[in-house]
């Protein structure tokens, strides 16, 4: 918002609790210049109401109400100060009073004239309501102390704004200028102004009237993303209003009235994100645990608002809670301490043992409302609690750790996660305690070069208790209760809703995380907590047995593995090895899952119907183990243990392929030497993927195929000799001859290896057997290439040459034959291409329609072939065409090549050729000639039976072709004659086609 230039600021007015006065914008290049008139009343420091010329509609005030309080702040000289008006009036006598009315009147009659007739008329009659009231108003003396005070809220604007954003859906940035609207309301809180909870009910009514709700309720669609995270902020706001610690009773029952009366109704959004006529579950993954197993039909439909109605129940009365928040140095009496008192622990501090989130609830609602110290006190004592509870747990996991070892399966107590929870408990708590630690540096607000906000910068600030120095800073107890939170053991939710607002809170509370600078403090902090972690059984998802459903650590594990490198390698490879798991995956739930009976037939593991998040699951545990291998570069004995993590833990073979990528990459810089031993990491991932995707189709093989023989490559010779030897469990025939040994063959790879004779010599020989094997399992895809590959060595060769043979009877296609015969021919082997060919013929049939037939060239070709081998071979392939073509046009063509030069010119050098043309009258062309003037026969017939007028020009050109065929023979004009005839005699009903028969043929 621009403020005004204030040119000049005339006619100040202040009357105590009025302030007037006029405010000049200066002329732009487009506008010209403009005075408006602005008034301002106000009460206990506060702006009850405006009104300004300028007309502008805003929740905000205008540029010139803000002008004109800024001048009044400033300069206070400047502006006259007086009197209350009825002070003023008070001093004036019968006469001064009268004058004063008439001059206000005439100043003012257009408008004030009706006004102060029937004010007069009333003030005459004695009975009006106006004498029956003591005294008189007065706008410039401000309210009564009793009454209501608070800020000038509009609230017809604030509706309109709302619906406004509401109403464009997300787009240009209207989910921003919501936001903005909350941060707006969790000021007012701050603030203590009574109009943050009316501000926020003018927007949840517009929220609720909002159109697209129904619509999604009908449909069955869930809302967008965006929509639901601005109903979650809603819905935690509404906590945080009810949570008031000072609000009065009645006013916590009016908000009690709205929010059962928004959330009784259909449209109202539920809690999980669903509007739950979801598809029943095709588990009965529900049924985490016994009391938990209650049909979701059952259970009681929970709303966005749901948690702020139970909010109502709480209060702050109970006087433990009330000492916790207003001393810093409450701790219990001496007396108490060997006594198991619930309410301290043995340090004598406060604990609160309220439901976590609920707990948490309190400090957001004492943060938000202004009570930070509170705020902070009510944090250290949950704390404590959770410290305790963790300590607790680990003395009973300690006790059944031999059974649950030895069952392998745990059941989860708890059921509600506070990571993706609707109230961000761990996200509150953090953000309460780093506060507090907060640097606000001179340039805090500045923005560095990348247009991001600087990080947050914190010192330690030490905790206040009434214990001696206990050496703790409010910045350590932030981190170790981030620690706490996003390790805990906790179901995977329902719903991809939820699924995803856990992946979400897990990444924000990461990225705060990342922000703390760990010095010593926070290192042994760090260290401490990941320790009751490794060790934390049951209640920690890092512990030694985790329940199939939990939800994964990757995300977490993958902080704390970086976080800890530098200072612990030991611990943080122990973490992250841990963390690597998806137990869901594993094919049979462990035998002991007594909660889980169902779970014990195999299931499709990618199919796991409850987990809508599955993938970027799988892609975070990808992520983590990436990390680890980058940081094990070099380290034998790391990368062999992450390498087995990799294959024990990652079941999708397009991460794996990644993960071997990465590898690669990271073990060959393109500065120094390659890093062996991740290569053969590299490799190894390489060839479990092209096992895991063998059987299976896989749109990416062929890159896989190619990336693994590169990867080989760099490893060298022994690699590649082994993909070479067991190319069976590895590739496809296809791909093992026509990638693999074809690359392994190739210039370059010689080249890049620099292999001298025997090794060279060695790989080749390789490569022949897998082309042989490859050409007996799969002749039709294989022999070209597997002859290809055997072109050096004479046996090899023959061999491959003699299993085509072998399958051609059987198993291959024309176009396989006649590729392979005129490779043939193209080595220098005519007559086995002639073979070939011939073979290819007896498998081909075309038809007298197949003009333009793909297979007419490879039959021209053969023919050119025999041809030139001489007559036997010609002699041969004729019936054979014959037999196998029908296309008069095909056939006349190869007569028409046969009668223009000699068989045997070009054929094979030493064999005597008569050199003599061939006569169309004897064998072997007369077979040929009589086969093609009957197809032509044939194809007229077949072409006149549905002929159209416009092809009679096509048709009569199609006779003159099959004359000049006819006169090749002796007596052809004759037969051709007889020919013209009979077709005038069978088609007479085509007057007008044979009409142009006649006139062409006689």
């Amino acid at each position: 918002m621009h403020k005004p230039g204030i040119k000049s600021a005339l006619s100040f007015l202040l009357e105590r609790f009025h302030l007037s006065g006029t405010v000049t914008e200066p002329a732009t290049a487009t506008e010209p210049e403009m005075t408006y008139k602005v008034a301002i009343s106000f009460d206990r420091c506060k702006i009850t109401s405006v009104t300004c010329g300028c007309g502008n509609k805003d929740i905000f005030y205008c540029a010139h109400v803000v002008a004109l309080s800024l001048y009044r702040i400033r300069k206070p000289e400047q502006v006259k100060l007086r009197l209350p008006i009825s002070e003023t009036l008070f001093q004036m006598n019968r006469d001064q009073l009268q004058k004063f009315v008439q001059y206000l009147i005439t100043e003012h009659h257009t408008e004030v004239l009706p006004t102060a007739q029937k004010l007069a008329d009333d003030i005459l009659s004695s009975n009006s309501e106006i004498n029956q009231t003591h005294g008189a108003p007065d706008p410039t003396a401000g309210a009564s102390i009793d009454d209501e005070n608070c800020w000038h809220l509009d609230e017809e604007q604030v509706r309109e704004q709302v619906k406004l954003f509401l109403s464009q859906g997300g787009y240009y940035g209207s989910g921003k200028q919501l936001n903005s609207m909350f941060a707006k309301v969790r000021e007012m809180l701050r603030m203590r102004d009574s109009n943050g909870a009316r501000m926020l009910t003018l927007i949840t009514e517009q929220f609720m009237a909002d159109p697209r709700l129904s619509l999604w309720r009908q449909q069955g669609t869930g809302m967008t993303d965006k929509c639901r995270q601005l109903w979650d902020e809603l819905g935690a706001l509404w906590v945080c209003v009810v949570l008031n610690p000072h609000c009065k009773l009645e006013e916590k029952s009016c908000w009690l009235r709205q929010l059962r009366k928004w959330g009784d109704m259909d449209v109202c959004p539920l809690e999980d994100g669903s509007y739950g006529n979801e598809l029943p579950n095709i588990t009965d993954a529900l049924t985490q645990s016994s009391n938990h197993s209650q049909d979701s039909l059952a259970r009681p439909r929970r709303t966005v608002f749901t948690r702020a109605i139970e909010g109502c129940d709480l209060h702050w009365q109970d006087s433990h809670l009330q000492r916790i928040i207003s001393s810093d140095f409450y701790v219990s009496p001496s007396y108490q301490r060997d006594g198991e008192s619930l309410l301290f622990n043995a340090q004598g501090q406060p604990l609160w043992l309220e439901h976590v989130p609920t707990a948490c609830a309190r400090v957001d609602a004492l943060r938000s409302h202004g009570y930070p110290k509170e705020a902070l006190r009510l944090t250290v004592a949950i704390i404590n609690t959770l410290r305790l509870q963790q300590q607790r747990q680990l003395e009973i996991y300690k006790h059944q750790k031999k059974e649950l070892l030895q069952r392998g399966a745990t059941t989860i107590t708890n059921l509600e996660g506070w990571v993706g929870h609707p109230l961000n408990p761990v996200g509150c708590l953090f953000l309460t305690l780093t506060e507090a630690c907060r640097l606000e540096e001179e340039n805090c607000l500045e923005i560095s070069d990348a247009g991001d906000a600087k990080p947050p910068v914190y010192q330690h600030v030490p905790v206040g208790t009434g214990c001696q120095d206990s050496g703790e800073s409010y910045l350590s107890l932030a981190l170790e209760v981030a620690l706490m939170g996003m390790g805990q053991q906790r179901v995977m939710p329902e719903g991809l809703y939820a699924q995803d607002k856990v992946c979400r809170n897990e990444e924000q509370i990461s990225a705060r995380l990342q922000e703390l600078e760990l010095d010593a403090v926070l290192v042994q902090a760090l260290r401490k907590q990941c320790i009751l972690l490794l060790e934390g059984g049951p209640f920690s998802g890092l512990g030694e047995v985790i329940h199939r459903e939990s939800v994964p650590m990757h995300t977490f594990a993958k902080y704390l593995f970086s976080a800890l490198l530098p200072h612990d390698a030991d611990l943080a490879y122990k973490l992250a090895l841990r963390a690597m798991r998806l137990p869901v995956l594993e094919t049979t739930a462990p035998s002991g899952d007594v909660t889980h009976p169902h779970h014990l037939v195999s299931v499709v593991p990618s199919r796991y119907p409850r987990w809508f998040t599955l993938g970027h699951l799988e892609s975070q545990q990808c992520e983590l183990a990436s990390t680890m291998l980058t940081a094990a570069k070099g380290d034998m004995l790391r990368l062999r243990t992450v390498l087995e993590a990799i294959q024990k833990n990652i079941h999708s073979s397009s991460l794996i392929f990644k993960l071997a990528q990465d590898a690669f990459k990271i073990a060959t810089p393109a500065d120094s030497n390659p890093d062996t031993t991740l290569l053969n990491v590299a490799l190894e991932l390489g060839l479990q993927v092209m096992r895991m995707t063998l059987s299976t189709l896989n749109w990416r093989r062929r890159e896989m195929v190619r990336w693994l023989v590169t990867c080989a490559t760099e490893v060298g010779v022994r690699a590649l000799l082994s993909i070479l030897q067991n190319w069976y469990t590895l590739f496809t025939p296809t791909e093992a001859t026509s990638i693999v040994a074809a690359t392994v063959m190739s210039h370059n790879t010689i080249l890049r290896l620099s292999l001298d004779y025997p090794q060279r010599e060695e790989l080749a020989g390789c490569a022949r057997t897998l082309a042989l094997q490859c050409a007996m399992k799969d002749p039709q895809n294989c022999a070209l290439s597997a002859l290809t590959l055997c072109e050096k060595d004479h046996i090899a060769f023959e061999t491959a040459y003699q299993i085509v043979i072998d399958a051609a009877a059987t198993g291959m296609t024309y176009a396989q034959l006649f590729t392979i015969a005129r490779y043939m021919e193209h080595r220098g082997y005519p007559l086995r291409a002639f073979k070939l060919a011939s073979l290819a013929m007896t498998h081909l049939n075309l038809a007298y329609n197949q003009d333009t037939h793909p297979a007419i060239n490879d039959v021209l070709w053969a023919c050119a072939l025999s041809h030139s081998l001489g007559k036997n071979e010609l002699a041969a392939i004729i019936p054979l065409v014959v037999k196998s073509v029908h296309c008069a046009t095909v056939l006349s063509d190869i007569l028409r090549r046969c009668t223009m030069t000699a068989p045997g010119l070009a054929g094979i050098p030493g064999r005597r050729n008569s050199g003599k043309l061939m006569s169309t009258d004897k064998a072997p062309l007369r077979q040929l000639l009589d086969a093609t003037i009957s197809a032509y026969i044939n194809t007229t017939h077949s072409r006149l039976t549905h002929i159209s007028p416009r092809h009679y020009g096509e048709f009569i050109e199609f006779l003159s072709k099959a004359r000049e065929t006819f006169l090749l023979a002796q007596d052809g004009h004759l037969q051709f004659a007889q020919f013209i005839d009979n077709l005038k005699q069978i088609y007479k009903g085509k007057k007008k086609l044979m009409m142009l028969v006649r006139e062409r043929f006689g």
